[in-house]
């Protein structure tokens, strides 16, 4: 599991950064850190489980994708994904609301150039991979079972 406390009824927040031209990965890394090193002192006792910032590496997965038949994303060192875990969307809402979190919160709207929409979404699945033994046992069971011989 990605976040391994992450209770059944909790809540993911995504918020989608474009960088505007001026600014740099490295300017949203130091604000980014700065806000969310805040959210952890301050919210871990009071519904914060954890997070993590994704950054657009460019890639483009032809075998996944049905839009668009491009190489390379033209969001590439552009985009950002700021991803947080809640246990409750009222617990998510009280953390933005001191003045502290707000003035780093400005300080990252500043680089953007989408504004910001925040959305919570809630878990459907999540899962690990298998280790090698239980994933070769998975594979004789799917092929027993389905008729699948290389699925």
């Amino acid at each position: 599991m990605l976040i391994s406390d992450f209770p059944y009824d909790g809540v993911v927040t995504i918020n989608r950064v474009i960088l505007k031209p001026q600014y740099t990965v490295e300017d949203l890394e130091e604000r980014v850190a700065e806000l969310c090193e805040h959210v952890k002192t301050f919210h871990s006792i009071d519904g914060f489980i954890g997070g993590f910032v994704l950054m657009n590496a460019g890639m483009i997965s032809k075998e996944g994708s049905t839009v668009e038949d491009k190489e390379v994303s033209p969001l590439k060192d552009k985009e950002a994904l700021i991803v947080t875990f809640w246990t409750s969307f009222e617990q998510h809402e009280k953390s933005h609301q001191s003045p502290e979190f707000q003035k780093l919160f400005d300080r990252v709207l500043e680089l953007c150039e989408n504004g910001n929409e925040e959305i919570a979404y809630t878990m459907l699945w999540q899962g690990k991979a298998y280790d090698e033994a239980t994933a070769k046992k998975a594979m004789e069971v799917k092929q027993e079972f389905s008729g699948c011989s290389n699925c």
